[in-house]
């Protein structure tokens, strides 16, 4: 009977299980958010964009901004003692009480895994003061990071016609989160236990709601790190996601999504840019990335590092640089000096900047020779030669008077003594 029940049961999860694409599609997959990104996190490359800077409210994706800045300002174990209105937030949250003592390591927990809007103000009120203050470095952090379609007014995602947000902007956010260790150890947490409190003798257990860390979902994706679902009436379905694959980590942000495919659409995009994109090597450390000419100048400009660039596969990108400003005729410097840093571009897109070094000396002679000033630094330098010539004249024929004054009242002297004696 129990081989029959598990039989049944596997059949029924396989019949509920959705298909998506899992291999390199020969163009990128649709998806259905109004707003969505595909985006290497380490360079921020773009590798899928539909409406990227186009706001819309973020519902629960904005939580990745109060997880960010709580991992900046606080540490784990610190103490949050909870106000009076964290425990009367709308919406999803854990029923914290005023007067409660958790730790930002519960709280973050909260935040990340049940969507807890009251975790959210609780944190917002322990690092700004209020919701208001909060929401001042929310939107300072977001400008820091690049964000320009981005302005919050509270940590949830709690709807509010002027809490907007990007899909391009969240992805720059969640690209900054996910360098902190502590975030895909929260993340990839399937269910975790808030322990008894000064004011509550049970515990809370909390269980993850993306779909795509959980292995019996359906939705299971084993590169995934993390990530955030989001959903008001007004707001619709929203979702970011990170993924880790070979060493290349992807971050996506799907926005206002009627429906309801985001998970789905979420896999399928990140296939689409581990599988349907190759690693390139756009240059190597000590590579001739450019020569700077001009006139009798011309230095070698070699890669400090190497840079790699993913390009969809059967492409051949055109690699632009940014140089129009540098001048080194004037300047002096030795062989593997670092001389500028330059953006560097693909078919119009910045993949990243590169450090340049010198390949040659140029020293003082060279400035000299190459900007014309050896003729009048021989002119000067002659001038002072003369000069010096003179004074040495002018202080020998001094001396000379001294010398022969000195004698004249020598022999006077001796004269007066002459008579004196007589």
């Amino acid at each position: 009977m129990r081989r029959i029940t598990a039989f049944l049961l596997a059949l029924a999860m396989t019949l509920t299980i959705p298909s998506f694409e899992t291999s390199a599609a020969s163009s990128a997959p649709s998806v259905s958010a109004d707003s969505a990104i595909l985006m290497d996190a380490k360079t921020g490359e773009i590798l899928y964009s539909k409406n990227i800077d186009a706001a819309y409210p973020p519902a629960s994706t904005t939580k990745v901004m109060t997880a960010l800045l709580t991992l900046e300002n606080c540490k784990l174990d610190d103490v949050v003692t909870v106000g009076k209105k964290p425990p009367m937030a709308d919406g999803s949250k854990i029923y914290i009480f005023e007067g409660e003592k958790l730790t930002v390591k519960d709280l973050l927990y909260g935040l990340l895994l049940s969507s807890a809007n009251d975790c959210a103000e609780a944190l917002a009120e322990h690092m700004g003061g209020s919701v208001e203050g909060f929401a001042e470095m929310m939107n300072k952090r977001a400008k820091e990071l690049g964000c320009e379609n981005t302005n919050f007014v509270n940590p949830s995602g709690l709807y509010d016609e002027n809490h907007k947000t990007s899909s391009h902007d969240l992805a720059l956010i969640l690209g900054e989160l996910s360098k902190h260790k502590e975030y895909p150890e929260i993340a990839t947490t399937l269910a975790y236990k808030i322990g008894p409190t000064n004011k509550s003798t049970l515990e809370r257990p909390l269980w993850n709601e993306n779909k795509l860390i959980q292995k019996y979902s359906g939705y299971y994706y084993p590169y995934c790190i993390g990530g955030k679902t989001g959903y008001t009436i007004q707001s619709q379905h929203s979702y970011v996601s990170v993924a880790e694959k070979d060493g290349r980590r992807l971050v996506l942000a799907l926005v206002h999504d009627s429906q309801k495919t985001f998970f789905k659409d979420a896999i399928n995009l990140f296939n689409y840019g581990y599988n349907g994109f190759e690693k390139m090597a756009v240059y190597s450390k000590g590579d001739v990335v450019t020569t700077f000419s001009s006139g009798n100048t011309s230095i070698p400009l070699l890669a400090s590092e190497d840079l790699y660039y993913y390009a969809e596969k059967g492409t051949d990108p055109n690699i632009e640089l940014n140089l129009e400003d540098l001048d080194l005729c004037r300047k002096i410097f030795s062989e593997g000096d670092e001389l500028a840093t330059t953006e560097v571009k693909a078919n119009g897109t910045v993949i990243g900047s590169l450090k340049l070094t010198s390949g040659a000396d140029h020293s003082l002679m060279n400035v000299l020779s190459e900007n014309n000033y050896l003729p009048a630094v021989g002119v000067a330098f002659s001038a002072v030669l003369i000069l010096l010539v003179l004074m040495a004249v002018s202080a020998k024929r001094r001396n000379a008077r001294r010398r022969a004054k000195k004698k004249t009242m020598m022999k006077n002297r001796v004269r007066c003594n002459d008579i004196k004696s007589r």
